[in-house]
């Protein structure tokens, strides 16, 4: 079965850091563009990161801009989300998608991770 397993979420407090990570099953990574997504409770998913098949070029939106950084490791067949300086605002559910297109958009995603809390709360 072919999917994605995002994982890494937790709480931490405003200002804390965490590491999302993407890792495939069934398939390689390197076919594919991957992007993180949000969404917030009572909020439509949004758009947070993507990175080429090769991870030469990345995209994030301006909310997370110097915040986050999206990077992968094609051999280990990952995808990282790196998030520090987090803000109460970036409290959500956070899914890793595969898209064959760049830059993606949400409509092209093949793949989907299941999803991983983020809680920024002191």
């Amino acid at each position: 079965q072919l999917h994605l397993v995002d994982s890494g979420g937790g709480l931490v407090q405003p200002g804390g850091s965490l590491r999302l990570s993407c890792v495939s099953s069934g398939f390689n990574l390197d076919n594919y563009v991957i992007v993180w997504l949000r969404q917030a409770p009572g909020k439509e998913r949004e758009f947070v990161a993507a990175i080429s098949w090769s991870g030469n070029s990345t995209k994030s939106a301006d909310s997370v801009k110097g915040r986050f950084v999206i990077s992968r490791d094609n051999a280990k067949n990952m995808v990282w989300l790196q998030m520090i300086s987090l803000k109460p605002e970036d409290t959500a559910v956070y899914f890793c998608a595969a898209s064959s297109w760049y830059p993606p958009v949400e409509s092209t995603c093949d793949y989907w991770g299941q999803g991983t809390q983020v809680t920024v709360s002191s």
